[in-house]
Protein backbone atom coordinates (compact mmCIF):
# COMPACT_ATOMS: atom_id res chain seq x y z
CA UNK A 1 0.00 0.00 0.00
CA UNK A 2 1.56 3.25 -1.16
CA UNK A 3 1.01 5.47 1.89
CA UNK A 4 3.45 8.16 2.90
CA UNK A 5 4.13 10.52 5.82
CA UNK A 6 5.63 13.92 5.07
CA UNK A 7 8.30 15.37 7.35
CA UNK A 8 7.77 19.12 7.75
CA UNK A 9 9.10 21.89 9.93
CA UNK A 10 10.74 25.28 9.90
CA UNK A 11 14.25 25.45 8.40
CA UNK A 12 17.08 24.17 10.64
CA UNK A 13 14.96 22.17 13.09
CA UNK A 14 16.58 18.85 12.14
CA UNK A 15 14.22 17.60 9.41
CA UNK A 16 16.81 16.55 6.88
CA UNK A 17 19.10 15.14 9.57
CA UNK A 18 16.19 13.00 10.73
CA UNK A 19 15.39 11.99 7.17
CA UNK A 20 19.00 10.96 6.62
CA UNK A 21 18.71 8.69 9.62
CA UNK A 22 15.41 7.21 8.48
CA UNK A 23 16.52 6.32 5.00
CA UNK A 24 20.33 6.54 5.06
CA UNK A 25 19.72 8.49 1.86
CA UNK A 26 22.08 11.36 2.68
CA UNK A 27 19.70 14.24 1.91
CA UNK A 28 21.76 17.40 2.20
CA UNK A 29 21.54 18.92 5.68
CA UNK A 30 23.15 22.35 5.57
CA UNK A 31 22.91 25.17 8.08
CA UNK A 32 20.78 27.45 5.96
CA UNK A 33 17.12 27.53 4.84
CA UNK A 34 15.83 25.97 1.61
CA UNK A 35 18.69 23.50 1.08
CA UNK A 36 16.09 20.79 0.45
CA UNK A 37 14.27 22.15 -2.58
CA UNK A 38 12.79 18.95 -4.01
CA UNK A 39 11.15 16.42 -1.73
CA UNK A 40 13.26 13.40 -0.93
CA UNK A 41 11.39 10.13 -0.65
CA UNK A 42 12.66 7.12 1.25
CA UNK A 43 11.30 3.67 2.04
CA UNK A 44 11.87 2.30 5.55
CA UNK A 45 11.19 -1.07 7.13
CA UNK A 46 8.52 -1.15 9.83
CA UNK A 47 10.17 -2.68 12.92
CA UNK A 48 8.22 -5.73 14.10
CA UNK A 49 9.57 -8.29 16.57
CA UNK A 50 6.87 -10.77 15.48
CA UNK A 51 8.53 -11.20 12.10
CA UNK A 52 11.74 -12.48 13.70
CA UNK A 53 9.81 -14.95 15.85
CA UNK A 54 7.89 -16.28 12.83
CA UNK A 55 11.19 -16.68 10.99
CA UNK A 56 12.55 -18.78 13.87
CA UNK A 57 9.42 -20.98 13.82
CA UNK A 58 9.14 -21.49 10.05
CA UNK A 59 12.83 -21.24 8.98
CA UNK A 60 12.03 -19.84 5.50
CA UNK A 61 14.43 -19.18 2.63
CA UNK A 62 13.87 -15.45 3.07
CA UNK A 63 12.13 -12.95 5.34
CA UNK A 64 10.55 -9.75 4.02
CA UNK A 65 9.41 -6.95 6.37
CA UNK A 66 6.65 -4.52 5.46
CA UNK A 67 7.70 -0.99 4.53
CA UNK A 68 6.58 2.61 4.95
CA UNK A 69 7.34 5.73 2.93
CA UNK A 70 8.60 9.06 4.28
CA UNK A 71 8.92 12.28 2.28
CA UNK A 72 11.30 15.02 3.41
CA UNK A 73 9.73 18.38 2.53
CA UNK A 74 11.80 21.57 2.52
CA UNK A 75 11.38 24.03 5.39
CA UNK A 76 8.20 26.08 5.55
CA UNK A 77 8.47 29.72 6.60
CA UNK A 78 5.93 32.33 7.64
CA UNK A 79 4.07 33.46 4.52
CA UNK A 80 4.43 30.10 2.73
CA UNK A 81 0.70 30.09 1.94
CA UNK A 82 1.30 33.34 0.03
CA UNK A 83 4.36 31.98 -1.75
CA UNK A 84 7.06 33.18 0.66
CA UNK A 85 10.29 31.21 0.51
CA UNK A 86 9.42 28.31 -1.76
CA UNK A 87 6.01 28.06 -0.16
CA UNK A 88 3.70 27.10 -3.01
CA UNK A 89 5.95 24.25 -4.06
CA UNK A 90 6.30 22.96 -0.50
CA UNK A 91 2.56 23.12 0.15
CA UNK A 92 1.84 21.14 -3.02
CA UNK A 93 4.25 18.44 -1.82
CA UNK A 94 2.49 18.28 1.56
CA UNK A 95 -0.82 17.89 -0.27
CA UNK A 96 0.45 14.61 -1.72
CA UNK A 97 1.20 12.90 1.63
CA UNK A 98 -1.24 10.99 3.84
CA UNK A 99 0.01 12.15 7.25
CA UNK A 100 2.27 14.92 8.55
CA UNK A 101 5.21 14.50 10.94
CA UNK A 102 6.09 17.98 12.19
CA UNK A 103 9.65 18.22 13.52
CA UNK A 104 9.96 20.77 16.33
CA UNK A 105 13.27 22.10 17.58
CA UNK A 106 13.59 21.47 21.32
CA UNK A 107 17.30 22.18 21.80
CA UNK A 108 19.56 25.21 22.14
CA UNK A 109 22.63 25.50 19.92
CA UNK A 110 24.14 28.88 19.10
CA UNK A 111 25.96 27.31 16.12
CA UNK A 112 22.70 26.41 14.38
CA UNK A 113 20.74 29.43 13.21
CA UNK A 114 17.03 29.56 14.02
CA UNK A 115 14.99 31.13 11.23
CA UNK A 116 13.17 33.47 13.68
CA UNK A 117 16.22 34.19 15.81
CA UNK A 118 15.22 32.25 18.95
CA UNK A 119 14.13 28.75 19.97
CA UNK A 120 10.38 28.75 20.68
CA UNK A 121 8.69 25.40 19.88
CA UNK A 122 5.09 26.61 20.24
CA UNK A 123 5.70 29.63 18.04
CA UNK A 124 7.28 27.31 15.44
CA UNK A 125 4.30 24.94 15.55
CA UNK A 126 1.84 27.82 15.28
CA UNK A 127 3.65 29.29 12.26
CA UNK A 128 3.43 26.01 10.36
CA UNK A 129 -0.10 25.16 11.44
CA UNK A 130 -1.34 28.62 10.51
CA UNK A 131 0.29 28.45 7.06
CA UNK A 132 -1.45 25.13 6.43
CA UNK A 133 -4.76 26.59 7.63
CA UNK A 134 -4.38 29.67 5.40
CA UNK A 135 -3.63 27.45 2.39
CA UNK A 136 -6.76 25.39 3.13
CA UNK A 137 -8.84 28.52 3.64
CA UNK A 138 -7.86 29.73 0.18
CA UNK A 139 -8.91 26.38 -1.32
CA UNK A 140 -12.25 26.43 0.51
CA UNK A 141 -12.97 30.07 -0.41
CA UNK A 142 -12.37 29.36 -4.10
CA UNK A 143 -14.63 26.32 -4.06
CA UNK A 144 -17.28 28.07 -1.97
CA UNK A 145 -17.60 30.84 -4.58
CA UNK A 146 -18.57 28.30 -7.23
CA UNK A 147 -20.61 25.98 -4.99
CA UNK A 148 -22.69 28.82 -3.49
CA UNK A 149 -23.58 30.04 -6.98
CA UNK A 150 -24.71 26.52 -7.96
CA UNK A 151 -26.60 26.07 -4.67
CA UNK A 152 -28.69 29.17 -5.43
CA UNK A 153 -29.68 27.45 -8.69
CA UNK A 154 -30.94 24.51 -6.56
CA UNK A 155 -28.15 22.14 -7.66
CA UNK A 156 -28.60 19.21 -5.27
CA UNK A 157 -24.88 18.34 -4.86
CA UNK A 158 -23.92 21.97 -4.26
CA UNK A 159 -26.72 22.40 -1.73
CA UNK A 160 -25.29 19.46 0.23
CA UNK A 161 -21.69 20.66 -0.04
CA UNK A 162 -22.15 24.34 0.81
CA UNK A 163 -22.87 23.90 4.56
CA UNK A 164 -19.85 21.59 4.89
CA UNK A 165 -17.58 24.20 3.30
CA UNK A 166 -19.05 26.90 5.57
CA UNK A 167 -18.36 24.70 8.60
CA UNK A 168 -14.71 24.38 7.51
CA UNK A 169 -14.40 28.09 6.74
CA UNK A 170 -15.63 28.90 10.26
CA UNK A 171 -12.96 26.62 11.75
CA UNK A 172 -10.20 28.19 9.65
CA UNK A 173 -11.27 31.70 10.64
CA UNK A 174 -10.80 30.59 14.25
CA UNK A 175 -7.36 29.18 13.37
CA UNK A 176 -8.51 25.59 13.83
CA UNK A 177 -7.53 22.76 11.44
CA UNK A 178 -10.02 20.81 9.33
CA UNK A 179 -9.39 17.67 11.41
CA UNK A 180 -10.92 19.46 14.42
CA UNK A 181 -14.27 19.70 12.59
CA UNK A 182 -16.72 16.83 13.14
CA UNK A 183 -17.58 15.52 9.70
CA UNK A 184 -19.86 12.48 9.36
CA UNK A 185 -18.76 10.07 6.57
CA UNK A 186 -21.25 11.50 4.07
CA UNK A 187 -19.94 15.06 4.65
CA UNK A 188 -16.30 13.99 4.54
CA UNK A 189 -16.98 12.30 1.19
CA UNK A 190 -18.08 15.66 -0.24
CA UNK A 191 -14.75 17.39 0.48
CA UNK A 192 -12.36 14.42 0.28
CA UNK A 193 -11.26 15.35 -3.24
CA UNK A 194 -10.01 18.75 -2.04
CA UNK A 195 -7.05 17.06 -0.29
CA UNK A 196 -7.05 19.63 2.50
CA UNK A 197 -3.72 19.93 4.31
CA UNK A 198 -5.14 20.29 7.82
CA UNK A 199 -7.41 17.27 7.57
CA UNK A 200 -4.35 15.02 7.53
CA UNK A 201 -3.39 13.43 10.87
CA UNK A 202 -0.48 15.19 12.61
CA UNK A 203 2.38 13.77 14.67
CA UNK A 204 4.80 16.08 16.51
CA UNK A 205 8.47 15.07 16.60
CA UNK A 206 10.40 16.84 19.38
CA UNK A 207 14.06 17.00 18.38
CA UNK A 208 16.30 17.27 21.47
CA UNK A 209 20.07 17.49 21.94
CA UNK A 210 22.43 14.55 22.45
CA UNK A 211 22.89 15.55 26.11
CA UNK A 212 19.17 15.52 26.83
CA UNK A 213 17.83 12.44 25.02
CA UNK A 214 18.26 10.11 28.03
CA UNK A 215 16.20 12.45 30.22
CA UNK A 216 14.06 14.10 27.56
CA UNK A 217 10.91 14.25 29.67
CA UNK A 218 12.58 16.88 31.85
CA UNK A 219 13.28 19.06 28.82
CA UNK A 220 11.08 22.16 29.25
CA UNK A 221 10.57 22.50 25.50
CA UNK A 222 9.33 18.88 25.28
CA UNK A 223 6.88 19.50 28.13
CA UNK A 224 5.22 22.42 26.40
CA UNK A 225 5.07 20.57 23.07
CA UNK A 226 3.29 17.68 24.85
CA UNK A 227 0.80 20.14 26.40
CA UNK A 228 0.11 21.67 22.99
CA UNK A 229 -0.24 18.28 21.27
CA UNK A 230 -2.69 17.08 23.91
CA UNK A 231 -5.07 19.90 22.97
CA UNK A 232 -4.65 18.90 19.30
CA UNK A 233 -5.30 15.21 20.14
CA UNK A 234 -1.91 14.48 18.62
CA UNK A 235 0.97 12.24 19.67
CA UNK A 236 4.52 13.38 20.44
CA UNK A 237 7.65 11.37 19.68
CA UNK A 238 10.97 12.51 21.18
CA UNK A 239 14.13 11.96 19.13
CA UNK A 240 17.67 13.24 18.88
CA UNK A 241 18.04 13.46 15.10
CA UNK A 242 21.83 13.76 15.37
CA UNK A 243 22.12 10.51 17.36
CA UNK A 244 19.67 8.73 15.06
CA UNK A 245 21.78 9.74 12.07
CA UNK A 246 24.90 8.34 13.75
CA UNK A 247 23.08 5.10 14.67
CA UNK A 248 21.93 4.64 11.08
CA UNK A 249 25.52 3.73 10.21
CA UNK A 250 25.72 0.95 12.82
CA UNK A 251 24.74 -2.69 12.49
CA UNK A 252 22.00 -4.12 14.74
CA UNK A 253 24.39 -5.36 17.44
CA UNK A 254 26.26 -2.07 17.63
CA UNK A 255 22.97 -0.17 17.67
CA UNK A 256 21.69 -2.24 20.61
CA UNK A 257 24.89 -1.54 22.57
CA UNK A 258 24.66 2.16 21.74
CA UNK A 259 21.05 2.34 22.99
CA UNK A 260 22.04 0.51 26.17
CA UNK A 261 24.83 3.02 26.81
CA UNK A 262 22.31 5.85 26.39
CA UNK A 263 19.85 4.02 28.66
CA UNK A 264 17.17 4.06 25.93
CA UNK A 265 14.90 1.06 25.29
CA UNK A 266 13.92 1.87 21.69
CA UNK A 267 15.41 4.20 19.11
CA UNK A 268 13.51 7.36 18.25
CA UNK A 269 13.32 6.21 14.65
CA UNK A 270 11.61 2.95 15.52
CA UNK A 271 9.13 4.91 17.63
CA UNK A 272 8.56 7.37 14.78
CA UNK A 273 8.02 4.69 12.15
CA UNK A 274 5.57 2.78 14.36
CA UNK A 275 3.73 5.97 15.33
CA UNK A 276 3.40 7.13 11.71
CA UNK A 277 2.23 3.64 10.71
CA UNK A 278 -0.50 3.61 13.36
CA UNK A 279 -1.37 7.27 12.75
CA UNK A 280 -2.71 6.18 9.36
CA UNK A 281 -4.72 3.32 10.83
CA UNK A 282 -2.41 0.69 9.38
CA UNK A 283 -1.82 -2.82 10.67
CA UNK A 284 0.18 -5.90 9.65
CA UNK A 285 -0.75 -9.43 8.69
CA UNK A 286 1.73 -12.17 7.82
CA UNK A 287 2.18 -14.97 5.32
CA UNK A 288 4.48 -17.74 6.52
CA UNK A 289 5.81 -20.60 4.39
CA UNK A 290 9.12 -22.33 3.74
CA UNK A 291 9.77 -20.10 0.73
CA UNK A 292 9.07 -16.83 2.51
CA UNK A 293 7.89 -15.26 5.75
CA UNK A 294 6.52 -11.83 4.94
CA UNK A 295 4.75 -8.91 6.61
CA UNK A 296 2.01 -7.08 4.69
CA UNK A 297 0.47 -3.68 5.39
CA UNK A 298 -3.30 -3.19 5.38
CA UNK A 299 -5.77 -0.61 6.62
CA UNK A 300 -7.60 -1.57 9.81
CA UNK A 301 -11.13 -2.66 8.95
CA UNK A 302 -10.24 -4.27 5.63
CA UNK A 303 -11.84 -7.64 4.90
CA UNK A 304 -10.03 -10.81 3.85
CA UNK A 305 -10.47 -10.40 0.04
CA UNK A 306 -9.12 -6.82 0.17
CA UNK A 307 -6.11 -7.96 2.19
CA UNK A 308 -5.53 -10.76 -0.32
CA UNK A 309 -5.53 -8.04 -2.99
CA UNK A 310 -2.59 -6.36 -1.23
CA UNK A 311 -0.51 -9.34 -2.43
CA UNK A 312 -2.01 -9.50 -5.93
CA UNK A 313 -5.27 -8.37 -7.54
CA UNK A 314 -5.88 -11.96 -8.72
CA UNK A 315 -5.97 -13.07 -5.07
CA UNK A 316 -8.84 -10.65 -4.42
CA UNK A 317 -10.67 -11.36 -7.66
CA UNK A 318 -10.64 -15.14 -7.18
CA UNK A 319 -10.81 -15.20 -3.38
CA UNK A 320 -12.30 -18.41 -1.92
CA UNK A 321 -11.23 -18.44 1.73
CA UNK A 322 -8.32 -17.69 4.05
CA UNK A 323 -6.71 -20.15 6.43
CA UNK A 324 -6.09 -17.92 9.44
CA UNK A 325 -4.37 -18.21 12.80
CA UNK A 326 -3.47 -15.40 15.19
CA UNK A 327 0.23 -14.73 15.76
CA UNK A 328 -0.10 -15.44 19.50
CA UNK A 329 -1.87 -18.77 18.91
CA UNK A 330 0.73 -19.86 16.37
CA UNK A 331 3.66 -19.00 18.64
CA UNK A 332 1.98 -20.76 21.55
CA UNK A 333 1.42 -23.89 19.43
CA UNK A 334 5.00 -23.87 18.15
CA UNK A 335 4.24 -24.69 14.52
CA UNK A 336 1.47 -24.43 11.92
CA UNK A 337 0.87 -28.20 12.12
CA UNK A 338 0.49 -28.05 15.90
CA UNK A 339 -1.82 -25.02 15.60
CA UNK A 340 -4.04 -26.98 13.19
CA UNK A 341 -4.10 -29.98 15.54
CA UNK A 342 -5.14 -27.70 18.40
CA UNK A 343 -7.98 -26.27 16.29
CA UNK A 344 -6.42 -22.78 16.27
CA UNK A 345 -6.41 -22.44 12.45
CA UNK A 346 -9.74 -21.07 11.16
CA UNK A 347 -11.26 -20.95 7.68
CA UNK A 348 -12.40 -17.36 7.13
CA UNK A 349 -14.63 -16.13 4.30
CA UNK A 350 -15.27 -12.91 2.40
CA UNK A 351 -16.78 -11.03 5.34
CA UNK A 352 -13.92 -11.67 7.77
CA UNK A 353 -12.31 -8.45 9.06
CA UNK A 354 -8.57 -9.10 9.21
CA UNK A 355 -6.86 -8.44 12.55
CA UNK A 356 -3.37 -7.14 13.24
CA UNK A 357 -1.04 -10.12 13.63
CA UNK A 358 -3.12 -12.61 11.65
CA UNK A 359 -1.05 -15.25 9.84
CA UNK A 360 -2.89 -16.08 6.63
CA UNK A 361 -2.87 -18.45 3.68
CA UNK A 362 -5.21 -17.37 0.89
CA UNK A 363 -7.06 -19.84 -1.31
CA UNK A 364 -8.18 -18.41 -4.65
CA UNK A 365 -9.22 -19.42 -8.14
CA UNK A 366 -9.13 -17.25 -11.29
Amino acid sequence: MALTAGIVGLPNVGKSTLFNAITKAGAEAANYPFCTIDPNVGIVEVPDERLQKLTELVVPKKTVPTAFEFTDIAGIVEGASKGEGLGNKFLSHIREVDAICQVVRCFNDENITHVSGKVDPISDIEVINLELILADMESVDKRLTRVSKMAKQKDKDSMAEEPVLLKLKDAFENEKPARSVELPPEEFALIKGMHLLTIKPMLYVANVSEDEIADAENNEYVKIVREFAEKDNAEVIVVCAKIEEEMAELDEEEKAMFLEELNIKESGLDQLIKAAYHLLGLATYFTAGVQEVRAWTFRKGMKAPQCAGVIHTDFERGFIRAETVSYDALVEAGSMAAAKEAGKVRLEGKEYVVQDGDVMLFRFNV
